[in-house]
């Protein structure tokens, strides 16, 4: 199990500790798409008008919304990676059976190929007896 990181980051210009077992580049990069967020806010007028409560709710709202957006396209990727795994299992079971195919077909030729064989040398058969009596 990794250690427990703690480190400073600033956030909305405040210093902050992080605490965290995912390490420090991972603890920062929070760091800074919540800055990223609060400055994103910070471009409308009416956000700044507002009391910090409502600020707040504001922010943690977009939060959310990103959030949801990112795992609505995590599950869409999940699913179209299931049916991808479906596909490709459809895709060699089909190969198989062509494959399947392709070696009967292959054994029929060789059959067939000594049935022909089998059959000229009767007919030469035949042809030499037919020669004989004549």
């Amino acid at each position: 199990m990794a250690n427990k990181v703690d480190i400073p980051v600033v956030i909305n210009g405040k210093v902050y500790t992080l605490s965290g077992y995912e390490g420090e580049d991972y603890l920062q990069n929070v760091a800074t798409y919540i800055n990223g967020k609060i400055a994103e806010c910070k471009t409308s007028d009416q956000y700044r008008r507002m009391n910090t409560e409502y600020q707040g709710i504001l922010l943690a709202l977009n939060i959310a919304d990103d959030y949801f957006k990112a795992k609505n396209q995590a599950d869409s990727m999940v699913t179209e990676d299931s049916n991808k795994e479906q596909q490709l299992y459809d895709l060699r079971h089909e190969v198989i059976e062509s494959q399947i195919k392709l070696e009967s077909s292959a054994r029929m030729i060789e059959e067939y190929k000594e049935q022909i064989n089998a059959l000229q040398r009767k007919i030469i058969q035949l042809e030499a007896e037919k020669n004989r009596n004549e």
